[in-house]
């Protein structure tokens, strides 16, 4: 059997969090829905970040509520501090995902607060979920950005990452996932991060994010996978983008993910050709946002229905 690779769709969250279009709620509700038809099992569906910082998430607990229960969906969001995670908590979303920037002054732009003042406020999360007795039904996962680079302070010390990683898995974070947050990444600063966190941590998940900022999105994705790393953050039409990171632009997009993982022997579980089809209607609902993907021009290969992809990689 192929090996599985767990694919987060971030379009309704990450994807939407710099658009120029306010997507109404039943449209965010229908892309849910497609989403977990065509074989999409995580999906990042809302941010409880204040409206007035992000309008675009005027409806967090409607979107996270709705998605909570939709059949074979873990629905998750992101929370940026204890209050955002308790609004989360009470919608009874079963995941929920809080990020720290490796970054001081990314931390600054992002958070308004230092990077250990970050990690402060995770632990307190940690406590709410404890305190409220949802330990056993909420997972907490936590990103750790600009990993890679920034750019607002450039370089970013592999050992501080280290660090962060450290304190997160002992603090309780059930997954943590390695952002490139500016797409400063490249293959063999992955495999040196993965390499190191995949030593430091024990029995929590490592997850990847990927930006194609610079073009090597795909690239540094294979880097992981070399590393032992199955879970990775996609976008549907590449939508997305940190509004507090200059020249932070779109994710990898998840339909060529899913068609590079597919064609290389992995099993993603998702219909590509749902997921193009999904993409061909973002088009229309965000006509502000480029959607701007090779595959989505190109189409699929005649050759990739029929092809023996686990051979092909031998």
């Amino acid at each position: 059997m192929s090996a599985r690779v767990e694919i987060r769709e971030v379009g309704l969250r990450d994807g939407l969090q710099q658009s120029g279009t306010i997507l109404p709620t039943e449209r965010k509700k229908e892309w849910i829905l497609r989403a977990a038809a065509m074989g999409i099992r995580e999906m990042e569906v809302t941010s409880f970040i204040p409206p007035h910082v992000l309008p675009q998430f005027f409806d967090a607990e409607d979107v996270a509520t709705f998605g909570r229960d939709v059949p074979g969906l873990l629905a998750s969001a992101l929370v940026v501090n204890l209050k955002g995670a308790q609004r989360a908590f009470a919608t009874g979303i079963r995941k929920v995902n809080y990020v720290v920037s490796a970054s001081e002054a990314h931390s600054a732009a992002n958070a308004r607060r230092t990077t250990d003042q970050a990690l402060d406020e995770f632990d307190r999360i940690v406590e709410e979920r404890e305190r409220s007795g949802l330990s056993g039904s909420v997972t907490l996962g936590c990103g750790v950005a600009t990993a890679f680079g920034c750019t607002i302070q450039g370089a970013v010390d592999p050992s501080r990452v280290d660090e962060i990683v450290a304190r997160l898995a002992k603090a309780g974070a059930d997954e943590i996932m390695l952002a490139d947050t500016v797409g400063y990444a490249n293959p063999q600063q992955v495999a040196r991060l993965f390499e190191a966190a995949l030593k430091t941590v024990d029995g929590v998940a490592m997850a990847a994010h990927f930006h194609d900022t610079r073009g090597l999105g795909l690239a540094n994705v294979m880097s992981a996978l070399n590393c032992g790393v199955r879970r990775f953050d996609a976008s549907t039409g590449g939508l997305g983008g940190c509004p507090f990171a200059p020249g932070a632009t779109g994710n990898i997009d998840t339909e060529g993910f899913v068609y590079l993982l597919e064609s290389s022997g992995f099993d993603t579980g998702i219909d590509l050709d749902a997921l193009l089809a999904l993409r061909k209607d973002l088009a229309g609902w965000l006509p502000t946002d480029k959607l701007d993907t090779p595959l989505a021009k190109a189409g699929l290969p005649l050759t990739f229905a029929t092809r023996n992809a686990t051979n092909l990689t031998n």
